[in-house]
């Protein structure tokens, strides 16, 4: 009888518990082509890129092990993830630890607890996200959701410069802004777009496409003419579906749509990413710029163009509602912040947001938090350009943003 039991408590454990999970990884330079058209050096993992993806089932907790074999810090933050009563393993450098220095080491605890969805684990110093050292996450649910296959569709607008180079040229005295418009290329799974393997649809069956946007700086858009989405996920958070033609996204946005597969193999369809952004001229062949890839029903058989309507019924997420139906929070506290340029003393022109250009400060925030006592509530402490603001436990903050620069 006793054994029995120990069984049943040990079974209800791992359910809600879960895994260990344990990956390491060495960050390292690596000499890259990824577009096809641009050598130039990236950052990767284990002196590759792009990086696997990572995956865990809800419950698992994510130990992460960084070596930082770079000659700059580095920190990794998981993308999307609520880091319950752990906040100093959400990976903003500088915020919530300091970077981690060249040659070191440190070990991130990522706890999913109830979490699922797709999420990404990406740098969060200075511009490394732009230079390859970013990865899918998923977060698969514990119980299956009644569809047959997983499909990743990872998005990633990938520059010929590098971060630093970019910064430097940003940062340059008289430098006009906005600079002169550059034109990234687009990654698919980490390869050019054009350059992604079929997606092999059989009759009837349901497939769930998790599409996540990696990018930047620019916008995409999916579609796969001749089918419908269902949206079952938005930002890792489970929604009432939504049926739309395609979806829209911005940087770090995240969607898992339900396609399910037409009653006949007689064609194949193709499915459509377009990289695309409304701050920079449309130039034909630049921007947008448009990757295909194939849905293939029967290996051989002929591709039916769907022709796509005017009037394209976008996925919504303001509209969308949470499928836990929990109740919006009401707005204890409402921050606005408004987006202005300046001109410095060394004649550079800039833009902030709020009334101070932010630097970050001498040490991260969540120590001075932790360590300041009574004054912790003052925000001079956090240091004069971060315009830090205090906020109540639990408070729930709304943001206002306004852009008085008159462009997007």
């Amino acid at each position: 009888m006793k054994k029995a039991m120990y069984a049943v408590l040990a079974l209800l454990a791992h359910l809600c518990v879960g895994e260990y999970v344990r990956l390491t990884w060495n960050i390292t330079y690596v000499q890259v082509n990824r577009d096809g058209h641009v050598d130039r050096l990236a950052i990767g993992v284990n002196n590759k890129l792009p990086i696997a993806p990572v995956y865990i089932t809800q419950g698992d907790t994510l130990f992460l092990t960084v070596h930082n074999m770079l000659d700059v810090p580095t920190a990794i933050h998981a993308h999307g993830l609520v880091q319950t009563n752990m906040p100093y393993m959400d990976g903003s450098s500088m915020i919530t630890q300091c970077g981690i220095p060249p040659n070191s080491s440190f070990t991130y605890e990522i706890r999913s607890n109830s979490q699922s969805g797709t999420f990404f684990l990406h740098s969060h110093h200075m511009g490394q996200l732009a230079d390859g050292l970013r990865t899918p996450f998923i977060i698969r649910e514990k119980y299956p959701l009644g569809y047959d296959e997983d499909v990743l569709v990872a998005l990633e607008d990938w520059y010929a410069t590098d971060s630093r180079d970019k910064l430097v040229e940003l940062l340059a005295p008289d430098t006009n802004t906005p600079l002169s418009p550059t034109f990234p290329f687009g990654l698919i799974n980490g390869f050019n777009g054009n350059d992604t393997k079929a997606v092999k649809f059989e009759r009837g069956k349901k497939y769930r496409f998790r599409v996540l946007s990696m990018s930047t700086t620019e916008y995409w858009k999916f579609t796969i003419p001749g089918h419908k989405l269902e949206v079952v996920e938005a930002d890792g958070v489970m929604c009432e579906p939504q049926l739309v033609d395609g979806l829209d996204l911005a940087p770090a946005q995240r969607y898992s749509v339900v396609v399910t597969a037409r009653d006949s193999d007689e064609f194949n369809f193709v499915y459509n990413c377009t990289l695309y952004a409304d701050f920079v001229p449309r130039i034909k062949g630049l921007n947008p710029r448009v990757y295909t890839g194939l849905i293939e029903y029967k290996q051989g058989a002929p591709i039916k163009h769907v022709e796509v309507e005017d009037q394209i019924e976008w996925a919504d997420d303001v509209s969308m509602h949470a499928l836990d139906n929990e109740a919006v929070f009401g707005v204890d506290r409402q921050i606005e912040l408004a987006m202005r340029g300046f001109l410095t003393t060394d004649k550079r022109r800039l833009r902030r947001l709020g009334t101070l250009p932010y630097a970050e400060p001498h040490v991260p925030s969540i120590f001075t938090a932790m360590s300041m006592g009574a004054l912790a509530m003052d925000s001079r402490v956090y240091g004069p350009q971060t315009q830090a603001y205090v906020i109540g436990f639990n408070q729930s903050v709304e943001l206002v943003i306004k852009n008085t620069q008159g462009q997007t």
